[in-house]
C-alpha cells in the first residue's frame, strides 16, 4: 500500500503541453500545501519514455501519480492511456486526466483505457487551487493505492 507521507513530496508525472497549464497546476498544489515534486513530460512520446525508464528502474523517483492532458502533441493522452494498459514495458500509478475537454465521448473514452478518474480543467485559476487540494485529499489521504512496484 502506498500512503502519502508527510516528511515525503508526492512524486506526479505532468502532462501537459502548455506551459501556463503547468504553471498552474504547480501553484494550484503549492498553495494547497502540498508538497510535490512534479516530473513534466511535453508530450505522449516524453510521457511514456518516463513510464519506460520507470519501469526498467532507470529513473529513481517513485511515481504516486500522473496528471494527464489528453490533447498533447505527437503522441495522444488517449495513445499514452493505450500504452499503459497494453504495453507491458510501460505502468504507471493512477492516473488522472486532467484535460479540459468536457466531451462525453473522451470521458467514456479515458474510462475504457483505464484511467483513474476524469478533471475537466478549471477555467479560474483560484479553482485550480481547488483541484489541488481535492486531489491531495482523495487520493493520497484516502484512497489506498497500489504497491509502487505493482
Amino acid at each position: 500500500m502506498t500512503t502519502h507521507r508527510d516528511t515525503e513530496p508526492i512524486e506526479i508525472l505532468l502532462v501537459e503541453d502548455n506551459p501556463g497549464d503547468v504553471r498552474l497546476v504547480e501553484e494550484a498544489f503549492r498553495e494547497a500545501g502540498v508538497e510535490t515534486t512534479f516530473h513534466t513530460a511535453h508530450d505522449g512520446d516524453t510521457a511514456l519514455e518516463f513510464l519506460r525508464d520507470q519501469r526498467a528502474g532507470v529513473d529513481a523517483a517513485e511515481l504516486s501519480l500522473v496528471l494527464l492532458d489528453l490533447n498533447l502533441p505527437r503522441t495522444s493522452g488517449f495513445d499514452v492511456l493505450e500504452a499503459i494498459k497494453t504495453d507491458p514495458d510501460v505502468s504507471a500509478p493512477p492516473v488522472l486526466v486532467l484535460t479540459s475537454s468536457e466531451a462525453t465521448e473522451d470521458i467514456a473514452r479515458s474510462y475504457e483505457l483505464c484511467a483513474n478518474a476524469y478533471l475537466t480543467k478549471p477555467s479560474d485559476p483560484d479553482e485550480f487551487t481547488e483541484l489541488g487540494r481535492a486531489v491531495e485529499a482523495f487520493w493520497f489521504d484516502e484512497a489506498t493505492l497500489p504497491p509502487a512496484s505493482a
